[in-house]
């Protein structure tokens, strides 16, 4: 008995067990001949093939104790060529027995700087801006009250541990901004460029409303100030909370008047105001030094005393108050960091003056704040009545808080069961009333610059300066675009201006200090969060790119730093923390949503690629499993636009689950084909992205298609992430294409199976390239575009055209009819509108039907997987799969159940299987009449010439389809004549037909015989499928 052996010796499959085979019997056939065949297979099919019926034995594991493991013939088994030889069948398995920019500016010119902006230098840019922000309210009236709740001990914890925060905030800062040119738009900028769009958004719009929220809380530290001198002058207006209002209204108009004066203006009255404050300051010092009168004993003001200081070492908290809450009300004194950076655009060397100033400033006020806290703690009792008439001798004992003050010849002991309105716990403005007149001026001074300094830095957020780096102009808000607009030289942005001012208003509403200021703690240590973040992450990334001027930082101090903000946060007040990353993740989430069209560099794309090559890395040393196999699509679909049909089923097939390539081969010279590659790369991911196909762009150019092809099949993906499934279109003019073309197509399949791919072949009866109707409309845009450019040369302001510019005129009217032909036929635009119809009938969601699946031969699973996973898909959902498979004559029964029990253990649902037992039979007499016509063409005919001329004629038309091949193959070819007009019969009204796709065997099947398969298999369906997968299983029923 004559049996074929592949020639590919390596593809030996020691697993494959001769003995399993169906026995062996002599059959006649139709035409005369007797053979040894299967009869599991003959019957169904009619011929001989190694092909098998898909069969529960080719899913069980080896060693199953529930029954045999089968082995299939393996893909090269059968597509291999085969030389006739006396012996038994060796099978290779092939697997073991195991189984448009937007508004974004970021590259936009320089600025002239000989148009007039305001520059700064690290003095008056920065320090003296951080100073006058750091050296805030609290230090003339809420510093006092800190020490006498927490008492010196903890005061300086507090301190310290604000100063830790903005020492390490400011040391990540510096890292950041001397890592590149820093430009305008301050703590958002900072956060944008390095983590991206999608958290400096929302930090940059939560960081510009703190600030706002923090010229709200410098007012209403001003009103209190005026409101005291007006209580003690009986001058109220109303009462004390809504004089407060009053005050705080009337001064924010005033100040936004400064604002808007600009920025040179502000600058230059910034500095006089921190003359008189550091007078004030050195007031402070002096005035514990003068010797107190009894007026001032009286208010509990004794010069520097040792008792007094031990007195207020230990704590005393009261009203409900404890250390962190205590904290939150101080922590906006600390605030000020990063006011240099929020005027980051208006500086003349950002990278050298931001650390310098910074820090330098986070050093003077925080060994200011430490003076002045413990030259009060060492002056000042808690609790004074400020009578004068509450005096008892000298040594007199007393108890409890009052006995430093009898020793010191007062009785201040009534405090202790009724309010005192002096002392460090009772009275706000200890400073003024105890050290001296220029206190008062000096506050009054300091909280007068709180707007100037402030809205300046908001307005860097909210708009921007000459340089154009803000959050409006990044137009990441699209409602926030609107305050972008600047005026005058310095661009000052008096939309946003007037947004800070109604933001501040809202909060003087308020007119309690000690609640506004934990809402600023809460948003500034989020801020200082996300900015020490950023510098741990930009710098756990590894990018070439972060290459930071400022050495002086370290990634896991910024991490602890970034861990301290939010524990901080959460101890202050965890429901406001909460709230606050709510929001934070909203606006994430919202930017993420809109993806806006920036590419900043960010360090959240560096770890991306880092994470990305990590995955890939350790993918590679896992073995791949049957139960994780997912289809990696290559989709041969030339441009992305031009087979739009194809891409929307292979996307529906991968999703964002999987792998998809959609891939483009330019032919021609080298130089011209590698032009236009590298011009469509960009372009066609572009349009990838923009429709929301999760999908990867692939070309490469070659001097012929196959060749470009077979590049791609070996060369594209990445380790394990690699395609595993070629899919391609169906060449529906190889009738007319050219032997060389039919050549190629068939080419690229034989290469797929040697490579050992899945291959999946679409036809539609429309077609399915559109790429016609794609480079008309480029056409037309484009000619649209050079018609508005001529018509805007010709009219550049708005008039009308006149004498010399009329010829003009008509030429650009007629650019477009002289680009794009006239209408087509009436028939050529209804095969136009049919094909459009189609190229989007995968992109919509499907009507209620079925998907038909002819799974004719085990070919590991993938012709049943693949309509299955559609069925998963939202588009497919009423979509539900039909069963056909080949059975024997008289056992259509038995061979259903055997199916129906693969499914249910294979978990796939399916409404119907059928069962056809008359594949075997002849087709119609019609049909083969058919399929005589389409190959005439190609048939070489040599059966009726002589030995010399048939051979001659061999050897001139090798491509040919020979009267010998057709013999060989009648009853192969004979199937798929059966096959359609069992489609036809069955599948007519599918919404898609899946049939297991026939192999051509290398060197024994020409060219345009499985061209002629192919074609009469699937001719006159529905979208029709053909599907073989590589002969591995892709199921498995094994948990």
């Amino acid at each position: 008995m004559e049996r074929f052996k592949s020639n590919g010796g390596e593809h030996v499959n020691n697993a494959y067990d001769p003995t399993l085979d169906d026995p062996f019997y002599e059959a006649s056939f139709p035409n005369g001949e007797n053979r040894t065949v299967r009869p599991s297979v003959v019957s169904a099919f009619g011929h001989d093939t190694l092909d098998r019926v898909p069969h529960i034995d080719f899913y069980r594991n080896a060693g199953s104790v529930s029954g045999h493991r089968a082995v299939r013939p393996s893909l090269q088994e059968l597509h291999d060529v085969f030389q006739k030889v006396s012996a038994h069948l060796s099978v290779n398995d092939g697997e073991t027995s195991d189984g448009t920019p937007s508004d974004d500016l970021e590259s936009a010119a320089p600025v002239d700087k000989s148009q007039g902006g305001v520059k700064f230098g690290w003095i008056r840019g920065v320090l003296v801006r951080c100073m006058l922000n750091i050296w805030g309210v609290m230090l003339f009236i809420r510093l006092s009250w800190v020490f006498g709740q927490a008492g010196w001990g903890l005061g300086i914890v507090v301190i310290l541990l604000s100063c830790v925060v903005t020492v390490i905030t400011g040391l990540s800062m510096s890292a950041i901004c001397t890592n590149g040119v820093v430009r305008g738009g301050g703590a958002y900028y900072l956060i944008s460029r390095s983590l991206g769009p999608e958290f400096g958004g929302s930090i940059g719009l939560i960081f510009a409303f703190a600030n706002a929220v923090a010229v709200a809380m410098y007012v209403v530290g001003f009103a209190e100030t005026v409101v005291d001198l007006l209580k003690d002058n009986a001058l109220l207006m109303v009462d004390e909370l809504n004089d407060i209002r009053i005050v705080g209204c009337i001064t924010v108009v005033l100040l936004l008047g400064i604002s808007v004066a600009g920025m040179e203006w502000e600058a230059k009255a910034q500095i006089i105001l921190l003359i008189i404050l550091l007078v004030a300051i050195v007031n402070v010092f002096v005035g514990t030094f003068i010797p107190a009168t009894n007026d001032k004993k009286a208010k509990g003001f004794f010069n520097y005393n040792t008792k007094i200081f031990l007195e207020n070492f230990a704590p005393d908290f009261r009203k409900g108050e404890s250390f962190f809450s205590v904290f939150a009300i101080f922590f906006p004194a600390a605030t000020g960091i990063l006011a240099g950076a929020n005027i980051s655009g208006d500086l003349r060397d950002a990278q050298k003056a931001i650390p310098k100033g910074t820090l330098l400033a986070i050093l003077i006020t925080g060994v200011t704040y430490l003076a002045v806290a413990l030259c009060v703690s060492a002056t000042v009792l808690r609790d004074a009545t400020g009578n004068l008439n509450d005096t008892v001798a000298l040594g007199t004992l007393c108890d409890g808080s009052s006995a430093i003050a009898c020793e010191l010849g007062y009785n201040f002991s009534s405090c202790a069961v009724e309010k005192c309105n002096f002392g460090l716990m009772n009275n706000f403005q200890v400073h003024s009333d105890d050290y001296g007149v220029w206190v008062c001026p000096g506050f009054t001074c300091q909280r007068s610059q709180s707007l100037p300094a402030k809205t300046p830095e908001n307005k860097r957020i909210f708009s921007n300066s000459v340089s154009p780096q803000a959050l409006c102009k990044d137009n990441i808000y699209k409602a926030l675009h609107f305050f972008a607009k600047g005026h005058g030289k310095n661009n000052e942005p008096i939309r946003g201006y007037v947004l800070t001012f109604v933001i501040s208003v809202a909060f003087i509403l308020i007119g309690d200090l000690n609640a506004i200021a934990p809402i600023i703690s809460n948003f500034f240590l989020a801020s200082y969060a996300l900015i020490n973040f950023s510098c741990f992450h930009a710098s756990y990334a590894k990018s070439p790119g972060w290459r930071p001027g400022y050495k002086y930082y370290n990634m896991w101090l910024s991490l602890f730093g970034a861990l301290l903000c939010c524990v901080v946060m959460f101890v202050i007040n965890w429901w406001a923390a909460l709230l606050t990353y709510a929001i934070e993740f909203l606006l994430y989430i919202y930017v993420t949503v809109k993806k806006p069209n920036v590419n900043w560099g960010s360090s959240t794309q560096a770890v991306t690629f880092v994470s990305a090559v990590s995955n890939a890395l350790s993918l590679t040393a896992v073995e791949d499993h049957v139960k994780n196999f997912r289809p990696q699509i290559l989709a041969l679909t030339g441009s992305a636009r031009s087979r739009p049909a194809l891409l929307d089923l292979a996307h529906s097939f991968s999703k964002t689950y999987g792998l998809c390539l959609t891939c483009e081969v330019f032919v021609g010279p080298r130089s011209e084909a590698l032009q236009e590659m590298n011009a469509s790369m960009e372009k066609n991911q572009q349009w990838l992205r923009k429709t929301k196909r999760k999908a990867f762009y692939a070309a490469v150019a070659c001097d012929k298609f196959r060749e470009g092809t077979d590049s791609l099949l070996q060369a594209s993906g990445l380790g394990r992430l690699k395609p595993n499934t070629l899919m391609m279109g169906f060449k529906k003019d190889w009738r007319t294409a050219g032997t060389e073309s039919v050549q190629s197509y068939v080419g690229i399949l034989h290469d797929a199976f040697d490579y050992e791919y899945g291959t999946v072949i679409l036809r539609m009866n429309q077609g399915l390239d559109v790429s016609h109707f794609v480079e008309a409309e480029d056409e037309m845009l484009k000619a649209a575009k050079e018609q508005q450019v001529l018509e805007n040369e010709i009219t550049p302001s708005g008039g009308k055209s006149r004498g010399l510019f009329r010829k003009s005129r008509n030429s650009s009217q007629q650019v477009l009819t002289t680009r794009v032909c006239g209408p087509p036929p009436e028939h050529v635009a209804k095969m136009n509108e049919r094909l459009l119809e189609a190229s989007a009938q995968f992109k919509k969601k499907q009507p209620k039907g079925t998907i038909d699946v002819w799974w004719l031969f085990d070919d590991g699973g993938l012709t049943l997987l693949l309509p299955y996973i559609l069925t998963t898909r939202k588009k497919w959902k009423n979509s539900k799969l039909r069963i056909f498979i080949a059975g024997l004559p008289g056992r259509g029964e038995l061979d259903k159940m055997e199916m129906k029990s693969l499914l249910k253990k294979f978990r796939i649902d399916c409404t119907d299987i059928t069962v056809i037992d008359d594949i075997h039979l002849r087709p119609t007499s019609d049909s083969l009449q058919e399929l005589e016509e389409m190959i005439e063409p190609f048939r070489l005919h040599e059966g009726v010439k002589d030995t010399a001329e048939a051979e001659a004629l061999k050897g001139e038309w090798s491509w040919k389809i020979t009267d010998e091949e057709l013999n060989t193959f009648e009853e192969k070819t004979h199937l798929q004549v059966r096959l359609n007009e069992l489609l036809q019969k069955n599948s007519k009204s599918a919404n898609l037909i899946i049939v297991s796709m026939p192999i051509a065997r290398k060197e024994s099947v020409s060219d345009y015989l499985y061209m002629a398969w192919l074609d009469i298999l699937t001719k006159d369906l529905p979208p029709t499928l053909l599907i073989r997968g590589n002969h591995k299983s892709v199921l498995t029923f094994y948990s």
